[in-house]
Protein backbone atom coordinates (compact mmCIF):
# COMPACT_ATOMS: atom_id res chain seq x y z
CA UNK A 1 0.00 0.00 0.00
CA UNK A 2 2.63 2.22 0.99
CA UNK A 3 4.51 1.70 -2.26
CA UNK A 4 1.63 2.54 -4.43
CA UNK A 5 1.17 5.65 -2.71
CA UNK A 6 5.16 6.66 -3.09
CA UNK A 7 4.42 5.45 -7.08
CA UNK A 8 1.49 7.83 -7.37
CA UNK A 9 3.31 10.26 -5.60
CA UNK A 10 6.41 10.07 -8.12
CA UNK A 11 4.10 9.89 -11.18
CA UNK A 12 2.32 13.17 -9.73
CA UNK A 13 5.35 15.28 -9.61
CA UNK A 14 6.70 13.89 -13.28
CA UNK A 15 3.88 14.95 -14.83
CA UNK A 16 4.09 18.24 -13.15
CA UNK A 17 7.13 18.23 -14.54
CA UNK A 18 6.11 17.44 -18.16
CA UNK A 19 3.42 20.17 -17.96
CA UNK A 20 5.16 22.74 -17.18
CA UNK A 21 8.22 21.98 -19.53
CA UNK A 22 5.45 22.04 -22.12
CA UNK A 23 4.17 25.63 -21.43
CA UNK A 24 7.30 26.75 -21.08
CA UNK A 25 8.38 25.40 -24.31
CA UNK A 26 4.52 26.27 -25.97
CA UNK A 27 4.42 29.93 -25.14
CA UNK A 28 6.54 31.66 -27.83
CA UNK A 29 8.50 33.67 -25.67
CA UNK A 30 12.56 33.24 -26.52
CA UNK A 31 13.08 35.65 -23.43
CA UNK A 32 16.07 33.80 -21.47
CA UNK A 33 16.07 33.73 -17.83
CA UNK A 34 17.89 35.32 -15.33
CA UNK A 35 19.80 32.48 -14.21
CA UNK A 36 20.68 31.47 -17.89
CA UNK A 37 24.32 32.61 -19.55
CA UNK A 38 23.83 34.22 -22.61
CA UNK A 39 26.14 32.73 -25.33
CA UNK A 40 27.59 35.46 -27.54
CA UNK A 41 28.81 34.90 -30.84
CA UNK A 42 32.01 36.43 -32.16
CA UNK A 43 34.80 36.33 -34.74
CA UNK A 44 37.90 35.77 -32.36
CA UNK A 45 40.30 37.17 -34.20
CA UNK A 46 38.98 40.49 -34.77
CA UNK A 47 41.13 43.09 -33.01
CA UNK A 48 40.49 45.35 -30.89
CA UNK A 49 36.82 44.27 -30.77
CA UNK A 50 36.87 40.92 -29.59
CA UNK A 51 40.18 38.66 -29.77
CA UNK A 52 42.84 35.79 -28.28
CA UNK A 53 45.41 37.93 -26.37
CA UNK A 54 49.08 37.07 -26.65
CA UNK A 55 47.99 35.54 -23.23
CA UNK A 56 45.40 33.05 -24.96
CA UNK A 57 43.10 34.78 -23.11
CA UNK A 58 40.12 36.48 -24.91
CA UNK A 59 40.23 40.56 -24.40
CA UNK A 60 38.85 43.39 -25.71
CA UNK A 61 36.09 46.54 -26.25
CA UNK A 62 33.06 44.38 -26.97
CA UNK A 63 34.57 42.16 -24.73
CA UNK A 64 34.41 44.17 -21.58
CA UNK A 65 31.30 46.13 -22.89
CA UNK A 66 29.36 42.96 -22.94
CA UNK A 67 30.65 41.81 -19.88
CA UNK A 68 29.91 44.91 -17.81
CA UNK A 69 26.32 45.56 -19.73
CA UNK A 70 25.21 41.87 -18.93
CA UNK A 71 25.88 42.03 -15.42
CA UNK A 72 23.86 44.86 -15.07
CA UNK A 73 21.02 42.81 -16.81
CA UNK A 74 21.47 39.86 -14.28
CA UNK A 75 23.10 37.60 -17.31
CA UNK A 76 26.52 36.01 -17.15
CA UNK A 77 27.92 35.79 -21.11
CA UNK A 78 29.78 32.90 -22.76
CA UNK A 79 31.69 33.99 -25.52
CA UNK A 80 31.44 31.79 -27.96
CA UNK A 81 34.24 31.63 -31.69
CA UNK A 82 31.85 30.76 -34.40
CA UNK A 83 32.27 30.60 -38.40
CA UNK A 84 31.47 34.38 -39.23
CA UNK A 85 30.39 33.62 -43.04
CA UNK A 86 27.61 31.88 -41.21
CA UNK A 87 26.92 34.45 -37.82
CA UNK A 88 23.07 34.98 -38.80
CA UNK A 89 22.51 31.60 -39.45
CA UNK A 90 24.01 30.61 -36.04
CA UNK A 91 21.92 33.07 -34.42
CA UNK A 92 18.34 32.04 -35.56
CA UNK A 93 19.39 28.54 -35.22
CA UNK A 94 20.06 29.36 -31.75
CA UNK A 95 23.58 27.69 -31.63
CA UNK A 96 24.35 31.27 -29.75
CA UNK A 97 22.10 34.22 -28.26
CA UNK A 98 23.29 37.25 -29.59
CA UNK A 99 26.33 38.65 -32.23
CA UNK A 100 28.39 40.89 -30.42
CA UNK A 101 32.08 41.85 -32.49
CA UNK A 102 32.38 44.81 -34.34
CA UNK A 103 29.14 43.87 -36.31
CA UNK A 104 28.19 46.27 -38.54
CA UNK A 105 24.69 47.02 -38.98
CA UNK A 106 23.32 47.12 -42.18
CA UNK A 107 20.14 46.66 -44.64
CA UNK A 108 20.41 43.40 -46.01
CA UNK A 109 21.05 42.20 -41.96
CA UNK A 110 18.06 44.07 -40.37
CA UNK A 111 16.04 41.60 -42.48
CA UNK A 112 17.51 38.44 -40.81
CA UNK A 113 18.37 40.07 -37.52
CA UNK A 114 16.97 42.53 -34.50
CA UNK A 115 19.92 45.17 -33.77
CA UNK A 116 20.04 47.19 -30.74
CA UNK A 117 20.61 51.14 -31.37
CA UNK A 118 24.36 51.74 -32.59
CA UNK A 119 27.39 52.09 -29.61
CA UNK A 120 30.02 52.90 -32.41
CA UNK A 121 30.74 54.32 -35.31
CA UNK A 122 33.20 52.97 -38.11
CA UNK A 123 34.45 53.11 -42.00
CA UNK A 124 35.38 50.86 -44.68
CA UNK A 125 39.17 51.88 -44.77
CA UNK A 126 41.76 50.58 -47.53
CA UNK A 127 45.56 50.08 -46.30
CA UNK A 128 48.55 48.71 -48.25
CA UNK A 129 52.58 48.03 -47.11
CA UNK A 130 54.41 51.33 -47.05
CA UNK A 131 56.48 50.38 -49.56
CA UNK A 132 54.05 49.97 -52.28
CA UNK A 133 53.12 52.89 -54.47
CA UNK A 134 49.67 53.69 -53.95
CA UNK A 135 48.26 56.74 -52.10
CA UNK A 136 44.19 56.77 -53.91
CA UNK A 137 41.92 53.79 -54.37
CA UNK A 138 42.06 54.88 -58.48
CA UNK A 139 45.89 53.70 -58.40
CA UNK A 140 44.59 49.75 -56.95
CA UNK A 141 43.65 49.42 -61.14
CA UNK A 142 43.97 45.74 -61.69
CA UNK A 143 45.56 45.08 -58.13
CA UNK A 144 44.54 42.21 -55.92
CA UNK A 145 42.38 43.20 -52.90
CA UNK A 146 41.66 41.51 -50.19
CA UNK A 147 38.97 40.98 -47.28
CA UNK A 148 37.08 39.40 -45.19
CA UNK A 149 34.28 36.70 -46.53
CA UNK A 150 30.46 37.53 -45.69
CA UNK A 151 31.62 40.82 -43.94
CA UNK A 152 30.21 44.57 -44.31
CA UNK A 153 33.70 45.29 -45.78
CA UNK A 154 32.92 42.46 -48.93
CA UNK A 155 29.15 44.37 -48.81
CA UNK A 156 31.00 47.85 -49.36
CA UNK A 157 33.33 46.40 -51.92
CA UNK A 158 30.26 45.01 -53.94
CA UNK A 159 28.28 48.04 -53.35
CA UNK A 160 30.62 50.76 -54.78
CA UNK A 161 30.64 49.42 -58.40
CA UNK A 162 33.99 52.37 -59.47
CA UNK A 163 36.07 50.57 -57.17
CA UNK A 164 34.66 47.13 -57.98
CA UNK A 165 35.61 48.25 -61.39
CA UNK A 166 39.23 49.01 -60.92
CA UNK A 167 40.81 45.81 -59.14
CA UNK A 168 41.82 43.33 -60.56
CA UNK A 169 39.16 40.68 -62.43
CA UNK A 170 36.42 43.18 -60.98
CA UNK A 171 36.50 40.67 -57.62
CA UNK A 172 37.96 40.86 -54.75
CA UNK A 173 39.90 37.91 -52.69
CA UNK A 174 38.26 36.42 -49.69
CA UNK A 175 39.17 34.90 -46.50
CA UNK A 176 37.91 33.39 -43.65
CA UNK A 177 39.27 36.04 -41.01
CA UNK A 178 41.29 39.54 -41.69
CA UNK A 179 44.00 38.46 -39.95
CA UNK A 180 44.52 36.01 -42.94
CA UNK A 181 44.21 38.78 -45.20
CA UNK A 182 46.56 40.61 -43.73
CA UNK A 183 49.06 38.16 -43.40
CA UNK A 184 48.68 37.73 -47.66
CA UNK A 185 49.08 41.65 -47.63
CA UNK A 186 52.25 41.40 -45.78
CA UNK A 187 53.73 38.39 -47.71
CA UNK A 188 52.76 40.25 -51.11
CA UNK A 189 50.12 38.03 -52.37
CA UNK A 190 47.71 40.72 -52.09
CA UNK A 191 48.39 44.49 -52.72
CA UNK A 192 45.82 45.99 -50.44
CA UNK A 193 43.30 45.07 -47.94
CA UNK A 194 39.74 46.59 -47.51
CA UNK A 195 38.58 46.45 -43.54
CA UNK A 196 36.83 48.00 -40.77
CA UNK A 197 38.62 51.42 -39.50
CA UNK A 198 38.69 50.29 -36.16
CA UNK A 199 40.16 46.97 -37.19
CA UNK A 200 42.80 48.22 -39.42
CA UNK A 201 44.14 51.21 -37.49
CA UNK A 202 44.43 49.31 -34.35
CA UNK A 203 46.39 46.47 -35.99
CA UNK A 204 48.62 48.66 -38.02
CA UNK A 205 49.60 50.56 -35.15
CA UNK A 206 50.29 47.42 -32.89
CA UNK A 207 52.13 45.95 -35.81
CA UNK A 208 54.41 49.14 -36.85
CA UNK A 209 52.60 52.07 -37.97
CA UNK A 210 55.65 52.77 -40.36
CA UNK A 211 54.99 49.49 -42.42
CA UNK A 212 51.77 50.43 -43.86
CA UNK A 213 50.19 52.72 -45.42
CA UNK A 214 46.39 54.07 -45.14
CA UNK A 215 45.30 54.74 -49.02
CA UNK A 216 43.17 58.38 -49.58
CA UNK A 217 39.44 57.83 -49.36
CA UNK A 218 37.17 55.48 -47.94
CA UNK A 219 34.08 52.98 -48.86
CA UNK A 220 31.63 54.76 -46.91
CA UNK A 221 30.25 54.74 -43.49
CA UNK A 222 28.78 52.34 -40.95
CA UNK A 223 27.61 51.45 -37.39
CA UNK A 224 28.21 48.85 -34.95
CA UNK A 225 25.30 47.54 -32.87
CA UNK A 226 24.59 44.36 -31.31
CA UNK A 227 22.49 41.63 -33.22
CA UNK A 228 19.88 39.25 -31.55
CA UNK A 229 17.13 37.16 -33.36
CA UNK A 230 13.90 39.03 -34.35
CA UNK A 231 11.78 37.65 -31.25
CA UNK A 232 14.14 39.30 -28.86
CA UNK A 233 12.84 42.63 -28.65
CA UNK A 234 12.70 42.92 -24.36
CA UNK A 235 16.18 42.13 -24.44
CA UNK A 236 16.94 44.32 -26.77
CA UNK A 237 14.92 46.94 -25.27
CA UNK A 238 16.53 46.38 -22.17
CA UNK A 239 20.68 45.97 -23.65
CA UNK A 240 19.43 50.14 -25.00
CA UNK A 241 18.92 51.08 -21.62
CA UNK A 242 21.49 49.74 -20.16
CA UNK A 243 23.97 50.92 -22.82
CA UNK A 244 22.83 54.59 -22.97
CA UNK A 245 23.30 54.33 -18.60
CA UNK A 246 26.60 53.28 -19.15
CA UNK A 247 27.19 56.42 -21.43
CA UNK A 248 25.86 58.47 -19.02
CA UNK A 249 27.70 57.27 -16.05
CA UNK A 250 30.45 57.24 -17.91
CA UNK A 251 31.94 53.73 -18.15
CA UNK A 252 31.27 53.08 -21.47
CA UNK A 253 33.65 56.14 -22.59
CA UNK A 254 36.15 54.16 -19.51
CA UNK A 255 36.14 51.04 -21.42
CA UNK A 256 36.38 52.88 -24.93
CA UNK A 257 39.74 55.38 -23.18
CA UNK A 258 41.34 51.38 -22.30
CA UNK A 259 41.39 50.26 -26.00
CA UNK A 260 41.85 53.17 -28.06
CA UNK A 261 42.91 55.83 -26.09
Amino acid sequence: MKLDLVKKGLLMVASIAIISSLTACGNGNSEKSRDDKIVVGLDNTFVPMGFVDKNGDLAGFDIDLAKEAFKRMGYTPKFQNIDWSMKEQSLNNKNIDCLWNGYSLTPEREKKILFTKPYMENKQIVITMAKNPYNNLTDLKNKTVGTQASSSSLNAIENDKAFLDIIKDKTPTTYDTFDKALRDLEIGRTEAVVGDEVLLKYYIKQRGSSKYKVLNGDLGNEKYAVGFRRNDKKIVDELNKILDEMKKDGSFKKIKEKWFN
